[in-house]
Order: C-alpha cells, then sequence, then structure tokens
C-alpha cells in the first residue's frame, strides 16, 4: 500500500525492516519495533495542516442607475444576481468571502443613491447568493437611513444568515457581539471594523457606530486578544477618496493596529486600490512583528466614473496551522483584478457586472457580448493597477 503521509510510509518501513531484521534475534526486538511503530502512528495522522482561505472585497455601492438597473417591479422587486454571476465561481473557493456594504437597507421605499444611499433587501440576497459570509458595515455611509436604518440594514443580514459587524442596534448588541469571532476549518478568528466617521450625520441612539478611536480599538484589540484567536483582522474605513496612495494616517493607524494585537489590516474607503504592504512594528518586549495592510481595496461594484474607481481587486490570502498548534502562517497571499462593466444592449437596459479580468482574458467567450473596445478599455485599466500595486496575482 502505498501511503499518501510519508512519515507514515516512512514508519510502516522502518517498522517492517525492524522486524526482518530482528526475527533472528527473538520476539523482544521485535515487539519493541512494533509497539514503536504503533506509539507514533497516531502522531502521524494528526500532524495535519490546517487552511482557512480568506477573500476581501472592496466597497459594495448603490447608486441610483444601479438600482434602476435592477429594478423589476417599479419600487417593489429587485434582481441584483446577475451583477455577481462572474464573481460568484472565485467567492465559492473562500471559506470566508467578506465584503464591505457601504449603503443602508432601509426594508423600504424610496430607495436612492449617492449622496444618501438606501438599496433593496434584494441586494443583499444577491450578495448571499453569490458567496459572502460576511459583511462590514462601518462606514461614512452607515447613517444614511438614520437609526432606523441602521437597525434595519443589520436584522437584514442577519436574517439572511450573514456575519455582520462594525454597527450595532445598540450597546448590548455590540457587548454580546463583538469582537465578531469566526470557527471555521479548526481556526478561531477575530474581526473588527471601523470607521473614521459618518459624513456628519449623527448616530441616533441607542444604535452604535464604530469609529477609528485609537482608545476604544486599543480596549477592542485587548478583548479580542483575551478570547485567544489565532488570527485578529481589522476592516478600516479611511484614507482619502481616490488618492492612488496610502497617507501618513493611515499608516500611523495601521502600525497602532499592529502594535496592539492586529494580524492583518484591510482598508476600504478610497474607492480606488492603494499599495499592499508589509508593516512592522517593534512590541514592548522587543520583539519585531509584520502584517499585510492592504491600504484599499478600491471599488467592488459602484457607478463611480472618476478614473480607477471602475477597477478594483480581490484580495485572497490562506492561513495554515498545524493541527493542534495555534502558530499561523500566511500563504498564498494576492490579487484578483475586478472590472466593473456596465452592458448596454442596443435595446433594454443596462447591466451592471463585476468582473474577473483574468478570467475574461484568459476566456473571450465567457461574454461574448462584450464590445472590443470595452475589452481594449478592461486590459488597459486592469494592466496599469498591475504594474501600480506590483503584487502577486492569483489566475
Amino acid at each position: 500500500m502505498k501511503w499518501k503521509n510519508p512519515a507514515i510510509g516512512f514508519l510502516l518501513r522502518k517498522a517492517d525492516a525492524c522486524v526482518q531484521h530482528d526475527m533472528k534475534k527473538g520476539d523482544a526486538s521485535r515487539k519493541l519495533a512494533i509497539a514503536s511503530f504503533f506509539l507514533f502512528l497516531p502522531l502521524c495522522f494528526f500532524a495535519q495542516t490546517d487552511t482557512l482561505r480568506l477573500i476581501f472585497a472592496g466597497d459594495i455601492m448603490g447608486h441610483a442607475p444601479q438600482i434602476k438597473s435592477a429594478e423589476v417591479v417599479a419600487g417593489k422587486k429587485y434582481d441584483y444576481t446577475p451583477c455577481f454571476k462572474y464573481v460568484q465561481p472565485i467567492l465559492d473557493r473562500a471559506d470566508l468571502a467578506i465584503g464591505n456594504l457601504e449603503l443602508t437597507l432601509p426594508g423600504k421605499p424610496p430607495y436612492n443613491g449617492y449622496p444618501m444611499f438606501r438599496s433593496p433587501d434584494d441586494l443583499a440576497a444577491a450578495l448571499k447568493e453569490a458567496g459572502f459570509d460576511i459583511l462590514v458595515t462601518a462606514n461614512n455611509h452607515s447613517n444614511d437611513s438614520r437609526g432606523a436604518g441602521v437597525v434595519s440594514t443589520i436584522n437584514t443580514l442577519r436574517e439572511l444568515d450573514f456575519h455582520q459587524t462594525g454597527t450595532f442596534k445598540n450597546a448590548t448588541d455590540r457587548g454580546a457581539t463583538y469582537p465578531l469571532m469566526m470557527y471555521k476549518n479548526n481556526f478561531k478568528l477575530a474581526f473588527l471594523n471601523y470607521t473614521y466617521g459618518t459624513n456628519g450625520v449623527p448616530t441616533d441612539p441607542p444604535t452604535v457606530v464604530n469609529l477609528i478611536d485609537t482608545v476604544q480599538m486599543k480596549k477592542d484589540l485587548h478583548e479580542a486578544r483575551a478570547r485567544k484567536p489565532h488570527f485578529i483582522i481589522a476592516v478600516m474605513h479611511w484614507g482619502l477618496e481616490y488618492q492612488l496612495k496610502e497617507n501618513d494616517e493611515q499608516r500611523r493607524l495601521a502600525k497602532f493596529l499592529i502594535r496592539h494585537g492586529a494580524d492583518m489590516v484591510i482598508g476600504a474607503h478610497p474607492h480606488v486600490v492603494q499599495p499592499i504592504r508589509t508593516e512592522s512594528v517593534t512590541l514592548a518586549d522587543g520583539t519585531v512583528k509584520k502584517a499585510i495592510v492592504v491600504y484599499s481595496l478600491g471599488n467592488f461594484i459602484s457607478n463611480q466614473q472618476q478614473p480607477n474607481t471602475d477597477v478594483g481587486i480581490l484580495f485572497q490570502v490562506d492561513l495554515l496551522k498545524q493541527r493542534g498548534s495555534p502558530k499561523i502562517t500566511v500563504s498564498n497571499a494576492g490579487i484578483i483584478p475586478i472590472w466593473r462593466y456596465i452592458h448596454k444592449p442596443a435595446s433594454g437596459k443596462s447591466t451592471f457586472y463585476a468582473l474577473p479580468v483574468a478570467r475574461l482574458e484568459k476566456n473571450p467567450d465567457l461574454f461574448p457580448a462584450m464590445t472590443a473596445t470595452a475589452r481594449a478599455k478592461m486590459k488597459q485599466l486592469a494592466d496599469a493597477l498591475r504594474a501600480r500595486v506590483d503584487y502577486p496575482e492569483i489566475r
């Protein structure tokens, strides 16, 4: 028999050799060899590597043209499923797919886009069907439907079996659910989420929107560490819109988060892709801790027309650990460029798509209706992003 685990095969061969050799020496040696084999065999079976694949998506927007394009029955029924059909196979290969929901779900009309984002619940249902598991909701549009909208958004997401964090119905809700603890594939993860502000719209009591406050974040990270997760991830809504590089404040906050316990930092809000860096901090005991910081994923889907807002990334990373060990290794980190394409047929209304660029480059027949001009634009934008971000691409 050929064993897939080389350690088991090695022990079998050694035990067999010992038995064959020691048959000439008597039962004692043979029994010792066999006993040794069965003593160490369980260790080989349980020395397995656990793997957890994470995929992060950027800003999920809900502009007025997107709402109109999804409308099936005026003001009542909307279908967003076509938007995500081409990225669904990618999200499906994640153990956990995480997105930034930068809109509110008030549960009733009127629905509208910028500047006060109010989208129908059908959008959330389409995101669930597309494969998202976690949606973070602390962003500058959290209060666009005021306190009732905060509660409605949370209730809708939880009813759809999303894991959600960043906004809360009240302090009790926050105390019971924050940090968000996730258990998957023998991993225990903690997620935290904060925003720089809410566009000046006050948070209506008793709802809570997590703001970037280093005193509070330090307390929350202490609480996260106390729960002894294998990995802590902070998702931040920060930075300046449309800037292709992170600023000093983002770098300072990233290092603060890492110093106080974060093992990875994922950024959103600028609506364009910013660099991915491995940041280093010196801890109190003198050791150096390194962590990946994705400063901005850019948009996942939107109707924004500013330069570089129609191309974003999915960030994919595998977490590895030996069964029974708390030590985590980060592996296979890479980007998947996503292009926001608005298909405008000669007759009929437009449809918004989040398209994985590499899949379309490899297989043009995946979307045969796309014009040559549109394909050329997609490639131009994606190539510029690849050159600018300069990070391994997962195809």
